[in-house]
């Protein structure tokens, strides 16, 4: 299969890596876990051998670390530090305006310059495009489509030709996305309105930090088993950066906490 010899590449280009990533993340769910990753990593043993090439000190490391665990999980970002994938491809997921959620979120509402929840093609574009010039790096037009059209098919899991929060987040370290936390405590539309209204206690139509604070210590307490309180703090920092000046509106929010209308 394709996706298996492209893991003898000396170098993966940017449309094999992504092969190689749909092909093993089998379920699809965004991440390599499970008898996936088991797969995986028997594979890519085999194709190095098979190809004359010996593991890469990356990889070695993965395998010492990931062969002898059923329960280990990777992400895209992962995967791209393990694999010899395109020097201007592989930049997007060593971004320092990506190592952590709080830069993440920032750097969100940076790129979602219409406030729609959502970044569509032209905002990954104009977002990919200032992340190589920041690396000094120069590519043409072309490439940089092909790029965004690739992340674009990586990361848009309901095939909506734009990337919601949560999508967008798998460029981050998985150990370091807190919003896969947060999946599982998401509400419905009408629950959502009805908890933003019951938290907004001055009525004046955003939450600010100390708000924000009784929410979440409700969350924790109502989902022990989903979020540490003892992260409280940080989960919090990583929400107002979504902010406006300490101003929580409804909208943003709900990137976090409201799962859909049903």
């Amino acid at each position: 299969m394709a996706a298996e010899s492209y893991l003898q590449a000396v170098e993966v280009s940017a449309s094999q890596f992504f092969e190689i990533w749909r092909h093993y993340d089998s379920d699809g769910n965004g991440y390599m876990d499970g008898k996936e990753l088991q797969n995986f990593i028997q594979e890519l043993q085999q194709a190095r051998t098979k190809a004359g090439l010996g593991l890469t000190p990356e990889m070695k490391k993965f395998v010492d670390q990931f062969a002898q665990t059923t329960d280990g999980k990777i992400g895209i970002v992962e995967l791209a530090q393990i694999l010899p994938t395109e020097e201007n491809f592989l930049l997007f997921f060593r971004c320092q305006q990506l190592k952590s959620s709080e830069d993440f979120m920032q750097t969100w509402r940076k790129y979602d310059s219409d406030h729609s929840g959502f970044i569509d093609a032209e905002e990954l574009k104009s977002f990919l495009k200032d992340l190589l010039q920041k690396a000094n790096k120069q590519i043409d037009d072309s490439k940089l489509s092909e790029y965004t059209d690739i992340m674009l098919k990586m990361f848009d899991e309901n095939n909506d030709g734009k990337l919601e929060l949560t999508e967008m987040a798998r460029l981050l370290p998985v150990q370091e996305n807190f919003l896969i936390k947060f999946q599982g405590v998401k509400m419905c539309a009408k629950e959502f309105n009805k908890a933003f209204d019951t938290f907004d206690s001055d009525g004046n139509g955003y939450i600010d930090e100390n708000e924000l604070d009784v929410l979440l210590k409700d969350l924790c307490e109502k989902n022990k088993t989903v979020l540490d309180i003892n992260n409280l703090a940080q989960y919090k920092k990583n929400i107002m950066a979504l902010s406006d000046g300490g101003k929580l509106y409804r909208t943003e929010l709900a990137l976090i906490l409201c799962a859909g209308e049903n």
